[in-house]
């Protein structure tokens, strides 16, 4: 099992004893300093790799997924020049988490993400550009070009009449779209056309056609596919977590089928506080088939809530609200009684669970939205509440924290009903 994993299910932070300097960390093997990475924070394992010989190749044997998670939990420079290092195959996970928002292609992240990728060297571009998903750059530059010409086309008066800004190769006529973006492109497509002519030629002949819905449902497709051998769902199958049931006619299944997949993977760090009831209950049946389960479920909530397109925080808020459906959703059916948790943990399947939970805290939801009141910590309970994504309102903690957070078990969502009966009573 990955060191993420073991993080998030004992909801620990695995960290070094023995903290290294940066020039005690170069005088070590590399298969030791690979090692040591897996125990230091995120900021310093990327000042780590950065300022390393073996920079490149400490990056390249991460995990595409491990990667990303350094890449998000980082920012500013320091992150655009891991990108940098990274392996084709890295980066293209990194472009299939990054430039989708739902079922639809985010265009401007691309061409931000594209101005990274120049910035480094050409080399590392010359690796990476045969990997690109052809139609997706097809869709890219299709909203970003108007393109004319081509090998034995005779141009027509309205395309001799028309002001093109530029050509590369004297046989395509290109005019830029959007001129706040015209650098990036230019630049793009200028090094396509000098490092591979043939691709430039394709692509300009592509783009020169008409470009519809379908083929960004084609790139969607293909990244999604992608994206399932990591373990991510489709958006549409990742929204089906939060599918409503009934509470109350709910049966746990006692005969869950898993079957074997890749190697659970690297998550994010999630900072969970003390030992749970479902932490408990995982001692008791843990297996390396259920860890992938529960990366799964936690990989389904990131896609469903496009958290990777938000920050590290709320990636981990998500997390956290996973572990917190689950707990609550084992109480319910367990009445806190551990072994029988076990029993059900081991039997009914972790999206159902999740599911559970989830509807448990949509009746106090719907509670909520019957009601109103003035009083400020009243109304921000409420409105916490209210949310599609219910929070818990951290007034009500020993700490009288002013803020939210996701809930974590069977005695907050008691503490909420409580507080919703005081106010109908």
């Amino acid at each position: 099992m990955k060191k993420g994993m073991t993080e998030i299910v004992t909801g620990t932070t695995a960290v070094n004893s023995v903290r290294l300097g940066e020039e005690e960390f170069c005088k070590l093997p590399f298969e030791d300093k690979r090692i040591y990475l897996e125990g230091v924070l995120p900021k310093e394992k990327l000042a780590l790799i950065l300022g390393n010989l073996d920079g490149k190749k400490l990056a390249r044997a991460m995990q595409p997924q491990e990667l990303y998670w350094l890449f998000k939990e980082n920012s500013g420079p320091d992150a655009m020049e891991l990108l940098g290092l990274a392996s084709p195959e890295q980066c293209v996970f990194i472009l299939d988490m990054e430039l989708w928002r739902g079922w639809s292609f985010f265009e401007d992240k691309a061409v931000e993400y594209l101005e990274y990728i120049l910035k480094g060297s050409e080399e590392h571009f010359l690796e990476l550009l045969p990997h690109l998903d052809f139609n997706l750059l097809s869709l890219f530059l299709g909203r970003e070009l108007v393109v004319a010409g081509g090998i034995g086309d005779i141009n027509t008066d309205e395309e001799r009449q028309t002001d093109w800004d530029h050509t590369f190769d004297d046989v395509f006529l290109i005019k830029f779209k959007n001129p706040k973006h015209a650098e990036t492109i230019g630049f793009f497509l200028e090094l396509v056309c000098r490092l591979d002519n043939p691709l430039y030629t394709t692509l300009m002949e592509s783009v020169s056609g008409e470009i519809d819905i379908e083929s960004e449902e084609e790139c969607y497709r293909i990244k999604s596919g992608r994206l399932a051998d990591y373990g991510f769902p489709p958006y549409d199958e990742a929204l089906e977590i939060y599918s409503r049931i009934n509470p109350e006619t709910f049966a746990p299944s006692q005969n869950k089928v898993l079957l074997q997949t890749d190697e659970a993977t690297t998550l994010p760090e999630a900072f969970l506080t003390g030992k749970t009831f479902l932490e408990r209950v995982i001692l008791l049946m843990d297996s390396e088939l259920f860890r992938m389960e529960l990366n799964y479920l936690i990989n389904t909530a990131l896609v469903a809530d496009q958290a990777n397109l938000d920050g590290t925080e709320y990636m981990k808020s998500v997390v956290e609200r996973v572990y917190g459906y689950l707990d609550i959703a084992l109480e319910y059916l367990s009445q806190g009684d551990e072994a029988k948790g076990a029993e059900i943990l081991a039997g009914e399947n972790l999206k159902s669970l999740f599911q559970l939970g989830f509807s448990i805290i949509l009746g106090l939801k719907f509670k909520a939205e019957k009601l109103a009141d003035s009083s400020y910590a009243t109304s921000k309970a409420l409105s916490g509440l209210k949310r599609s994504r219910p929070c818990y309102y951290r007034g009500f903690d020993a700490d009288g924290v002013d803020g939210y957070r996701e809930f974590r078990e069977m005695r907050d969502v008691k503490s909420m009903s409580d507080f919703l009966t005081g106010l109908t009573g």
